[in-house]
């Protein structure tokens, strides 16, 4: 009997890589949030699919491919956190909010959601990231960042209130 190892073995991806492909925009609105600036963000992405590409493998197992990335990319942020590895200069020397790019309030009221939104922990801009702007629910969004549900409710909570105290309440 031979056993295939599923990091290794790479089965025709043909269905299953238009399905990543299509999570390719919400990944990079995620790593936005985790990084702050372009660059990182933009290598966040490609180590995320790096990784999801040498785990292919996996693939037909994977329930729902949306969370299995976000969770890949979480995983990747906490690792160079740990390891010291990310700068914490804004080399564009602005953050794109996705929020921006549609029909939006005053350009002064973007500004001030920004800075609140940029106040908050990182743990709750990461909840409320995948919650609220992604439309993950809280057991995708605990699965993708390795939390208990009731983590996520905590903070997504959290988050909410510390932006309602700022006059956002659309949140």
């Amino acid at each position: 009997m031979t056993t295939v190892d599923p990091h290794s073995a790479r089965p025709d991806p043909g269905p299953l890589l238009g399905s990543v492909l299509g999570c390719v925009p919400r990944l990079r609105r995620y790593a936005q949030v985790l990084r702050r600036n372009h660059a990182d963000a933009d290598d966040l992405v490609q180590d995320t699919l790096e990784r999801a590409w040498s785990r292919a493998g996996l693939w037909p197992d994977v329930a729902d491919m949306r969370t299995w990335l976000f969770s890949i990319m979480h995983n990747l942020h906490v690792d160079a956190l740990r390891r010291g590895r990310l700068d914490t200069v804004d080399i564009d020397g602005e953050w794109v909010d996705a929020a921006a790019l549609t029909a939006a309030p005053e350009p002064l009221d973007l500004q001030a959601l920004q800075r609140a939104f940029e106040a908050l922990p990182a743990d709750q801009q990461a909840v409320l990231e995948l919650v609220a702007l992604e439309g993950l629910g809280y057991a995708e969004a605990a699965r993708a960042l390795g939390v208990p549900i009731g983590t996520v409710m905590s903070r997504l909570s959290r988050a909410r209130e510390r932006l309602r105290r700022s006059a956002w309440t659309s949140i």
